[in-house]
């Protein structure tokens, strides 16, 4: 299998955001997605700023991805997508539709993030007749759902056309809304959020009114309060997932890949903390359950 590195979900300083990829460069990981996904308006880092990072990426062997937003408010933000999807250096992760309709017009291959909708083999079949090279699916879908789509009849002679990417680690991506949560926290609007959400590094945690941590609020993303952690299933993905994805945190991220891939055959399992981690959607229960494999 390979791993990558889904793209920061957060908002990072410029400096942190280049710190970390310098890190990166050094590390193990095979694949790694660049790119603003949640909010056009954090532009601590431009396209030019993405693109030397890609480069950078790129020149030491890894394999590079720009990701496109998941929810486009404005013609700017559909003016950006056409960049990302106009230059031919890099491959180019879709998070909507709009970006599948661009890189499909111009013939490029492409992959497709999980914030896409993608639920049955008939699906994956129209991507992949539009270009599409791999595909990240859902973060709410099981392991079992997954063996059905990829061994359905429709696909069996072309499952070597495309490549299965599995969102392993974080805090998962649930939602977007037009709404700014995090600005709506601090009480503002989303016109004038003056940018608080740099201020939280991995997003503001929501808790149940049992004191239970259900959610994460990152801008206008809502996440899962507890972090999904695959790390003990890795065996269970062999033969079905070609590609392990980990989400970037603001702390231990690099070795949390590691530790993946230490225990890719697993041989080398790791206790999931009980009140922090999750794994129930890979075994088709509620997401916040924690399963013991």
């Amino acid at each position: 299998m390979k791993y990558a590195l889904g793209p920061i979900l957060y908002y990072w300083p410029k400096q942190r955001v280049e710190d970390f990829y310098k890190l990166v460069a050094q590390s193990d990981v095979d694949i790694v997605y660049l790119g603003e996904t949640v909010c056009s308006k954090r532009r601590e880092l431009k396209i030019k700023d993405w693109l030397n990072i890609a480069q950078m990426l790129l020149d030491v062997g890894k394999e590079v991805c720009l990701s496109t937003m998941a929810l486009l408010e404005t013609p700017s933000d559909l003016a950006m997508l056409k960049r990302y999807c106009d230059q031919k250096n890099f491959m180019v992760e879709a998070n909507d539709l709009s970006a599948i309709q661009l890189l499909s017009e111009q013939g490029l291959p492409f992959a497709i993030g999980p914030a896409v909708n993608c639920y049955n083999a008939q699906t994956v079949d129209l991507f992949l007749s539009k270009g599409m090279k791999r595909w990240a699916m859902p973060v709410e879908l099981s392991h079992e759902w997954l063996r059905k789509i990829v061994s359905d009849p429709l696909l069996k002679d072309k499952r070597d056309s495309f490549e299965v990417e599995v969102f392993a680690y974080g805090n998962m991506p649930l939602a977007y809304s037009a709404r700014c949560f995090t600005a709506r926290s601090e009480n503002r609007s989303k016109d004038e959020c003056k940018l608080c959400c740099i201020e939280y590094p991995e997003g503001r945690i929501i808790n149940s009114q049992d004191k239970n941590q259900l959610f994460v609020i990152n801008g206008i993303q809502t996440m899962s309060g507890l972090k999904y952690n695959l790390i003990n299933d890795l065996k269970s993905m062999h033969g079905t997932v070609d590609v392990v994805r980990l989400s970037p945190q603001s702390e231990g991220t690099l070795k949390m890949l590691e530790n993946f891939k230490a225990n890719e055959s697993g041989l080398a399992p790791i206790a999931l903390n009980k009140s922090d981690e999750c794994n129930g959607y890979w075994h088709k229960v509620e997401g916040m359950v924690q399963v013991e494999v």
